[in-house]
């Protein structure tokens, strides 16, 4: 007795295959991972004033990006030693752009947690360098991060040079080594 094509389990197993294949083989560049040595994915937030910020606005210039929330206590700990690198490299070629994640003030972003007071945050820590708003939290999946505080120094060419899941001094004296390579000092 003949079996029914539509009843071969090999037959849409091969299917399934082929249909995984061509949606991956389609979609590829989604699926490129965020590491050292990969290019920075652009993106566009708004500074609290308003303003559109764009990465790619910084290209020839060295950016720190860092991905923070007020809710989070190591992003706390590490935004001193941010504005202590960025006040000791005060270059027109380094900028540092903190995107917080941050639900609006007051209402839950979409991970369930409360936004926090974005510049009550900005005058405890003095903080002079661009602070940029992603209530979304589009950042997180785009530069696919772990969690928060996570940072990513990009070179001039665009181009990723380190990754920090975590808190770190940004201030000391290997990572001012590093960017000061990447200016040409």
């Amino acid at each position: 007795m003949k079996r029914s094509v539509a009843r071969s389990p090999y037959l849409w197993a091969i299917i399934a295959v082929c249909a995984v294949v061509t949606v991956a083989w389609v979609g590829r560049e989604n699926y490129q991972p965020v590491i050292t040595g990969a290019a920075a994915p652009d993106f566009t937030y708004s500074a609290l004033d308003g303003t559109p910020v764009t990465l790619s606005d910084y290209e020839g210039k060295v950016v720190l990006v860092n991905v923070w929330a007020t809710w989070c206590g190591p992003c706390i700990e590490e935004m001193p030693s941010m504005q202590r690198l960025y006040s000791e490299i005060d270059s027109e070629d380094f900028e540092i752009l903190a995107v917080s994640v941050d639900g609006p003030m007051g209402e839950p972003a979409p991970d369930g947690r409360i936004g926090g007071d974005i510049g009550a945050f900005v005058d405890e820590f003095d903080l002079t360098f661009p602070i940029l708003h992603n209530p979304q939290g589009d950042i997180q999946r785009m530069y696919q991060a772990t969690g928060v505080p996570e940072s990513y120094l990009v070179g001039p060419d665009g181009i990723i040079v380190k990754k920090v899941a975590g808190p770190t001094a940004w201030d000391a004296d290997v990572n001012k080594e590093l960017i000061g390579r990447l200016l040409g000092r």
